[in-house]
C-alpha cells in the first residue's frame, strides 16, 4: 500500500468542550500529522474581525496543509471556529488555501447517522461540504479508532483543495459567539 503523505494539521474545535477529543485525536494519530493548532484564544477584544484573521491565517494557519474541524454539539456556535474556517479557505500570494474536512464527534445529535444537520455544524463548513465533489468532507468520528482511515481523509482533503471549485467563503464573519442553545437543547 502507498505512503500517504504526513500533513500539517491545523485542528479547529470548541476549546471548552472539545478538548478532551482534541487531544485523543492528536495522540492517536501520532506522527502521522503535525499539530499546527492554536492553544489558547486569541486576544480579539479590541481587533477588528479582518485583523483577527490576519493573526489566525499568517501566524496559526499559514503553515498547515489541511484544516480538521472536530464537531461537538455547540462547535457552530462558537466565532473561533468560524474565523478559522474562514481563514483557512482564503488564498493569498502567501497563504495557500488549506484543504477542509469535518469530524463530527460522538457527543453531537447527527453522530453515526446517515445525514447531519447543517444547522448543526460550523456554517462555513456546512457552505462547503454538499455532495461528493465539494471542497470539503465530512465524516463520523471512528470508534473504534482507525487512524490508517483518518490519514486517507485528511490526504483526500488535501488534494481536493486543488482539484475542486473555488470554495464558498461569502457568508458574513461571525462578529461573537452565537448565545442560541446548542444542538438539540444541549447548552455551552
Amino acid at each position: 500500500m502507498a505512503q500517504t503523505k504526513r500533513h500539517k494539521v491545523f485542528i479547529s474545535y470548541h476549546h471548552d468542550q472539545d478538548q478532551r477529543y482534541k487531544e485523543k485525536f492528536v495522540r492517536m494519530m501520532g506522527d502521522h500529522i503535525v499539530d499546527g493548532s492554536v492553544n489558547t484564544e486569541i486576544d480579539d477584544d479590541q481587533l477588528p474581525v479582518e485583523r483577527t484573521l490576519q493573526i489566525i491565517r499568517e501566524e496559526h494557519i499559514s503553515t498547515a496543509s489541511v484544516m480538521v474541524v472536530l464537531i461537538g454539539r455547540c462547535t457552530w456556535r462558537r466565532k473561533y471556529v468560524d474565523w478559522e474556517i474562514g481563514a483557512a479557505l482564503r488564498c493569498t500570494d502567501t497563504n495557500p488555501r488549506c484543504g477542509l474536512l469535518g469530524i463530527i464527534l460522538p457527543d453531537h445529535p447527527d453522530y453515526d447517522s446517515d445525514e447531519y444537520d447543517p444547522h448543526l455544524i460550523p456554517p462555513r463548513l456546512a457552505d462547503n461540504s454538499d455532495g461528493d465533489n465539494s471542497f470539503a468532507q465530512i465524516h463520523d468520528w471512528p470508534d473504534p479508532w482507525r487512524t490508517n482511515d483518518v490519514k486517507k481523509w485528511i490526504h483526500k482533503a488535501f488534494l481536493r483543495q486543488k482539484k475542486t471549485p473555488w470554495p464558498d467563503n461569502s457568508r458574513e464573519y461571525f462578529t461573537k459567539s452565537r448565545t442560541t442553545p446548542c444542538a438539540r437543547g444541549w447548552q455551552s
